[in-house]
């Protein structure tokens, strides 16, 4: 009875969720990215240069504790880039066809003034913390808005999500990431009754629990080595495939803007389309207006918040490169292009996709590759996730025992994800990431005009040939306490 409960529950998640990002999701964050990069300007493109330069500032004024702006974009990166991006663009282009991979970048392009715009304002009303910054879309709706209870709801939404839904997620999708070698062994017992998921799950859940536990300093490092060497080696990777392929590249583009373009084909099942299966993924893969981001880039010390935010707009880029990295592995290869198939017959998608391909190009290497990418990126993702959770969980409550609570709980989730697919906590999630959405979406439009005073601002010291140093006051800003020089 229990069981027909759950299914039941879950159907009508499925129709909720089919809503949201089919159609409520989308069309709000692609209007805002349209129109956070037409309000700035589009800053993403015209200040890139500017991003790349305060990226590599020297560090000398930051002390142990304070996290760079190089590593808040290292954390928020670490979320945005995971299992996603490798199993889930292979995922979007057999669904969609090659063209949800144009419609990706678009999304990326235009979905980074949102970041510019949410991240800037993490850092103008973010706050001090026993060794650092704190901030994130709770604190700027309080702060920024005065309306403290809307601030409250957003920050246990986004507890939900990430600490919860998103971890546990994670690690189920990584805990299955080496059922192809269980597989190949040949055993007479499934993957699930081996012991494996469990001995998987404790080491996973013992790595977490020291990192959960550490200062967010530590956690700032670990994804500074991390996200950058496997994400520069995924794309070396993925060019060397290119090359491998040169003859080829006119044919993938080609096919690539045909399918994007396919009108026929998209107007005949909008719903289902390239476009819509391409915007949802470049979406939800790079979280540009999310909500998710600020969390990190609130804790970075930098002199004006406009530069944290175009460091943080950086990070959508890296994402988008990532998933193109992705799409041209599997358009290249031959395990796409023949339709091959598995064991059991059935069209390879998602990360058996991708796995596939590697290991045409680079043999078994590019298996293990494949293997260790999802492996780090998972960990990096749990990482990301549990900071912004930790973030949010410090705005609701100063009490040591709910904090510790909390911690508790959110390494034994890692555990049980590594153990079960749970559909509803994947669904209970999607519901209420598409609500954290919706309230940060709202939030940074009617905050939107002191980021553009933040601009000003800051191109106004440059353009004097200062380093830009923010004051809120002869700005007119209020309630920016941590800004505050008395």
């Amino acid at each position: 009875m229990f069981e027909n409960f759950l299914n039941f529950l879950n159907g009508k998640m499925d129709v909720a969720n089919d809503f949201l990002y089919g159609y409520f999701l989308v069309i709000i964050l692609v209007a805002s990215g349209i129109y956070f990069s037409y309000l700035t300007r589009f800053v993403q493109f015209r200040m890139f240069f500017e991003a790349c330069r305060v990226l590599v500032e020297k560090k000398d004024k930051y002390n142990k504790h304070h996290l760079t702006p190089f590593q808040a974009l290292m954390i928020s990166t670490a979320s945005r880039v995971g299992i996603g991006n490798i199993a889930g663009i292979s995922a979007a282009i057999v669904a969609g066809g090659p063209g949800a991979l144009f419609w990706m970048c678009l999304m990326a392009f235009l979905g980074s003034a949102s970041a510019f715009i949410e991240s800037t304002l993490a850092q103008i009303y973010k706050t001090k913390d026993v060794f650092g910054f704190k901030g994130g879309p709770a604190y700027y709706i309080k702060n920024g808005l005065g309306i403290k209870w809307l601030g409250s709801l957003f920050a246990i939404i986004l507890i939900i999500t990430y600490a919860y839904g998103f971890n546990g997620l994670q690690s189920y999708t990584m805990t299955s990431a080496f059922e192809i070698y269980y597989d190949q062994a040949g055993s007479n017992i499934t993957f699930a009754q081996s012991g494996l998921p469990i001995g998987i799950g404790l080491i996973l859940t013992a790595f977490t629990a020291v990192m959960f536990f550490s200062k967010s300093h530590v956690i700032g490092k670990v994804s500074s080595y991390i996200v950058p060497f496997m994400a520069l080696t995924y794309i070396l990777l993925a060019i060397i495939a290119i090359v491998l392929n040169f003859k080829e590249i006119p044919a993938v583009i080609k096919m690539i803007i045909e399918s994007a373009f396919d009108f026929k084909a998209i107007f005949g099942g909008f719903a289902g389309s390239v476009i819509v299966i391409g915007i949802k993924r470049g979406l939800f893969s790079n979280e540009a207006g999310m909500g998710s981001a600020p969390n990190a880039a609130a804790a970075a010390h930098t002199s004006h918040p406009v530069k944290q935010g175009l460091v943080q707009a950086m990070a959508v880029f890296i994402d988008m490169t990532i998933c193109i990295a992705s799409g041209m592995i599997v358009l290249f290869s031959q395990a796409y292009l023949t339709k091959q198939t598995g064991v059991s017959g059935e069209v390879l998608t998602a990360l058996p996709l991708v796995q596939a391909a590697m290991k045409e190009y680079f043999g078994d290497f590019g298996l293990h590759f494949t293997t260790l990418a999802v492996v780090l990126f998972a960990i990096t993702s749990l990482i990301g996730n549990y900071y912004y959770a930790q973030a949010n969980m410090k705005f609701l409550t100063k009490s040591k025992n709910l904090t510790l609570a909390f911690k508790i709980t959110a390494v034994i989730m890692i555990f049980i994800g590594a153990q079960m697919n749970l559909k509803l906590a994947w669904n209970i999630a999607d519901i209420t990431m598409a609500a954290m959405a919706t309230i940060n979406i709202i939030a940074i439009f009617l905050l939107s005009k002191v980021v553009i005073i933040a601009i000003k601002d800051y191109e106004a010291q440059r353009k004097a040939g200062k380093n830009p140093e923010f004051d809120p006051e002869s700005l007119g800003i209020k309630n920016t306490s941590c800004w505050s020089k008395n």
